[in-house]
């Protein structure tokens, strides 16, 4: 429980008093020191230890005790760096001056929060469709571009596809052109080779790649293809090296990519915000559960290193604990 300022070491409330006074840290700011130090000081009490006696061993333990409360590493973090602060503060205090009639002083020998650092934070798994969402969502946009036969339904099944089929970034799938140019005035940063059924993008650090692209997203491409060429001769919007453009005919940008895919996700029912990336996560994760080829995975996504790759391993493992939970007749003994 926090302690009101008054009930505050008279050091603790000096420390503040400084920090509001000379520092003039806001409100918010100075409140979470308060918050921080109070705390420091309720685990001295429990410990039975006096504030300006702790030892590293002490913080530690208390460092602990927080993580085993589940404070998140952030939140521990800043104690740490509270406590850090206060006692740093003391110990330049006592080396400025000498204690000063009827003024209490520290005396520390080393700073006790020093080598003292918060458990590492947990790397948040990318989020990724399951391959049944995964397959719904192109379902939906094969199934509406079939019903409508309109430029934008095509075109957003030949993204969705592909995005899909080959794990593309968003801004490498917009840097696709239908062909390769080599022109002087315009040198394509990806394109399509439709005999070979393979996409050429341009990735991070001006790295190449290519990628091969599934029959059906192949098939969904040609028919946007179709279109596209039809409308462009047609005069309804104006020719470009783009393989996806807009009705104007200008190069898609990533703003329409991303609200298009949103809004298929809610016809398709899906129930979580879909993006581009989370396609990327999903090829990346459902590519690897079937093929458990981590070097493949890799070089399709264009990572430079392995461990960017290995994080999809985590997700492999958290589907088949999410499988073992649902289909293993003992998988929920002992848990009721």
């Amino acid at each position: 429980m926090s302690q009101t300022l008054a009930e505050l070491h008279p050091l603790v409330q000096e420390y503040l008093h400084e920090l509001h006074v000379l520092r003039q840290l806001s409100p918010h700011t100075l409140k979470a020191y308060r918050m921080d130090l109070s705390e420091l000081q309720t685990f001295a009490a429990d410990d039975s230890v006096e504030l300006l006696k702790v030892t590293n061993a002490h913080v530690r333990r208390w460092a602990g005790r927080m993580h085993s409360k589940d404070k998140s590493s952030r939140t521990i973090a800043r104690a740490l760096s509270a406590w850090r602060g206060w006692y740093d503060w003391l110990t330049e205090k006592d080396a400025r001056r000498e204690a000063q009639a009827g003024r209490v002083t520290a005396n520390l020998v080393a700073n006790p929060v020093d080598d003292v650092k918060a458990p590492k934070r947990l790397k948040s798994l990318p989020k990724a469709l399951s391959v049944e969402q995964a397959l719904s969502l192109v379902n939906q946009a094969v199934k509406e571009a079939e019903e409508k036969q309109d430029l934008e339904s095509m075109r957003d099944a030949a993204i969705i596809d592909l995005l899909y089929s080959s794990g593309l970034r968003l801004s490498e799938l917009l840097g696709i052109d239908v062909m390769q140019s080599k022109d002087r005035q315009h040198e394509s940063a990806g394109w399509l080779d439709w005999d070979a059924a393979e996409v050429t993008v341009l990735g991070k650090g001006g790295k190449r790649r290519s990628v091969p692209i599934g029959g059906p997203a192949m098939l969904s491409l040609k028919a946007w293809r179709e279109a596209r060429d039809q409308a462009c001769h047609a005069g309804q919007a104006q020719s470009s090296h783009a393989l996806f453009i807009s009705a104007t005919g200008a190069r898609l940008s990533p703003r329409t990519v991303q609200a298009r895919l949103r809004t298929l996700a809610m016809r398709a029912g899906l129930p979580t915000h879909v993006h581009p990336h989370m396609m990327r996560h999903s090829f990346a994760s459902h590519v690897l559960q079937s093929s458990q080829d981590l070097r493949a995975v890799q070089e399709m996504l264009g990572h430079a290193s392995i461990a960017s790759t290995q994080i999809y391993t985590s997700l492999d493992f958290q589907h088949l604990a999410q499988a073992y939970d649902k289909a293993h007749p003992r998988a929920k003994a002992g848990k009721d």
